[in-house]
């Protein structure tokens, strides 16, 4: 627009743009908020993946914070124990850490069943998909009031099923672990006492010191990466894969809660999605690591793989039944999770189950042929 050349009218406009200018005051900058620092502590050996799990989803809040909040992660054993986390984080003691819900077994039984026993038969990701959209964390929520932990508890990571364990020579029936000295955390102590072996729940970093010196005489924890990690190929050369002891975990994320509502919205939107995209990243990492150290381990470190037999699956899923059937009569929230989690279940396994092609079909027609021959 040309500039008006009548002097009355360039001073009107002149005018009403102080009269806005007055009205609406000087223009004020919003201040950036004063970081938040939380000092987290993992329940894992700062060698181990999972710790390294942690240091992830970390980074990810720190960069999308851009400074306005910082994640610092020791591992476990800097401040508490391993099964000392959830007391110092309702405490105050950390102001978060990283682990899982079956290290609080102990304060109520309930809590296992977010990572001990078949859940149903839903796979790790399926019992995430009950736990946001199914009514598990409501549940989880109410545990922890309960048992007066004030935290604010974030579930991610699924993992993938964890092998029935380390032993000095193949399992082939039940009868073989009566008497067993093994260790397992969770309602997975449970199951193997029922079995009939001596169940010691150590946390991670304490177990192959144990393997080595005969405290314990067989162990499972986790995956391929993590137990070559943690030196389980120095004691055993016999993994014995696939169980239902814990075949569909997760980790778990703990926050202080009074720390964690002294945030910004805009805060803890980031670390609502900091956790999702963690979950996904741990997923695509484990996948990648864990089948390059499975091969690491057969060659490498001379590790003979085998198949648990399925007379020892179904022997687990029998005495799971006896497990559940004694804790939903004396212990009510133990029977609300599990009732929850069964009705999801009924629901989506069935149709998992129906669409799902069988993988392993197209997996022996291009591979198994190939492997044969090298052997």
């Amino acid at each position: 627009m040309a500039e008006s050349k009548n002097p009355r009218r360039r001073g009107l406009l002149k005018g009403a743009a102080a009269a806005a200018a007055a009205a609406t005051g000087p223009v004020v900058y919003a201040q950036a908020p004063a970081t938040a620092s939380f000092r987290f502590q993992s329940t894992w050996p700062a060698k181990d993946i999972f710790h390294e799990y942690a240091n992830d989803f970390a980074k990810k809040v720190n960069d999308m914070a851009g400074g306005r909040l910082k994640i610092e992660v020791l591992p476990a054993g800097a401040v508490v124990p391993a099964f000392q986390l959830l007391e110092a984080v309702n405490k105050g003691t950390l102001d978060g850490g990283h682990g899982v819900v079956a290290y609080h077994y102990g304060k109520q039984a309930a809590l296992a069943l977010w990572g001990s026993g078949p859940a149903f038969g839903m796979d790790p990701n399926m019992v995430l998909s009950w736990h946001y959209y199914g009514g598990g964390k409501a549940l989880l929520e109410e545990i922890y009031k309960s048992i007066n932990m004030d935290v604010v508890s974030y579930l991610y990571g699924p993992q993938f099923c964890q092998p029935l364990g380390w032993f000095k020579k193949p399992i082939s029936n039940v009868a073989q672990f009566k008497g067993l000295k093994y260790r397992t955390v969770g309602l997975s102590v449970d199951i193997f006492t029922e079995l009939g072996a001596a169940v010691n729940p150590l946390p991670g970093g304490e177990i192959v010191a144990a393997l080595d010196r005969g405290l314990i005489d067989a162990a499972e924890f986790n995956n391929a990466t993590s137990d070559k990690i943690l030196g389980f190929p120095d004691v055993s050369k016999v993994c014995m894969l696939q169980s239902f002891h814990q075949s569909g975990e997760q980790f778990e994320i703990l926050f202080n809660k009074t720390k964690y509502n002294t945030l910004a919205q805009e805060l803890k939107s980031i670390i609502d999605y900091a956790v999702q995209a963690s979950s996904a990243d741990m997923s695509w990492k484990a996948i990648d690591r864990n089948s390059q150290d499975y091969i690491e381990l057969k060659t490498k470190h001379k590790v003979s793989f085998y198949k648990t037999p399925d007379s020892i699956l179904q022997a687990q899923l029998e005495a799971w039944d006896k497990i559940v059937a004694k804790k939903t009569a004396e212990n009510p929230l133990f029977k609300k999770v599990l009732d929850s989690q069964r009705a999801y279940a009924e629901r989506t396994t069935a149709w998992q189950n129906d669409y799902l092609v069988d993988y392993k079909m197209a997996s022996n027609r291009y591979f198994r042929k190939a492997a044969a021959k090298k052997t």
